[in-house]
């Protein structure tokens, strides 16, 4: 292995280090593997491409250099049939590939989808000028926008958690927390012990006391189903007591 061009995330691997170069280091950063030759024309024509777009993505990218001529039995296990050929691997795994020479825009297309955007980054960070930044950048992003509205709404501010999550469409929670907040609003049904136990954090409880007062909340049913769905979605579907819980829902609905 050698790194090139000083500290660029550029290596040169060989079957001896693919497995820690490439597979293991795909579980915390993306590895592009560039499968060349030394008398291929296209690679020659791509490599600029491909150096360039790991030197600006330093830190996120790492860019692996296969020669498959040095290493036939690499390439036999890629089944590389024409050259050059770039695979992405995160977490061990090929995640998108092409093959033959591409133009840089393209390359750098390729090489954007592998690392977090500025919004995915601010979303993760998680605070409430990050989430609002997010937003900025891709408005209804639902990833921020739920959030950022239970943020507010746990400082009191309705209305202003409302008018977020009213402007996401498709997304379980969203659909969740605009129901309870409608719910809250109306006063058709108690369901104070409910949303306590779910803001405490015990989804279980929360879910059996929504999934009980349905019978006799008239008018309320529809949303009471949206904030259970949103409980069920959080805790995810092979959960065991989603799966129960599920079912228990649809009775009490029909």
């Amino acid at each position: 292995m050698s790194y090139r061009m000083g500290t660029m995330p550029i290596l040169d691997v060989t079957e001896a280090t693919f497995q820690a170069e490439v597979l293991d280091r795909s579980k915390t950063v993306p590895v592009v593997v560039d499968f060349w030759a030394e008398w291929c024309g296209p690679c020659r024509q791509l490599t600029p491409a491909l150096e360039a777009a790991a030197r600006a993505r330093e830190g996120e990218v790492v860019l692996a250099k296969v020669d498959t001529d040095a290493n036939q039995q690499l390439a036999a296990a890629f089944q590389i049939q024409g050259i050059p050929a770039v695979k992405a691997f995160k977490d061990g795994r090929i995640v998108s590939e092409f093959t033959g020479a591409q133009p840089p825009a393209q390359v750098e297309r390729f090489f954007d989808a592998l690392v977090p955007s500025e919004a995915d980054r601010l979303v993760a960070a998680g605070d409430e000028a990050s989430l609002r930044r997010a937003l900025e950048l891709q408005p209804g992003r639902a990833d921020a926008a739920v959030p950022l509205a239970r943020l507010l709404f746990a400082r009191g501010d309705r209305d202003a958690a409302l008018a977020l999550v009213e402007n996401v469409a498709g997304d379980f929670q969203a659909e969740g927390l605009l129901a309870r907040l409608r719910l809250e609003g109306e006063d058709t049904v108690d369901l104070g012990e409910a949303f306590a136990a779910l803001d405490a954090g015990d989804r279980e409880r929360a879910a059996d006391l929504l999934i009980e007062a349905l019978p006799g909340a008239d008018g309320a049913k529809d949303d009471i189903r949206r904030v259970v769905v949103a409980i069920l979605d959080e805790l995810g579907v092979e959960h065991p007591y989603a799966r129960d819980a599920r079912r228990r829902l649809a009775s009490a609905l029909y």
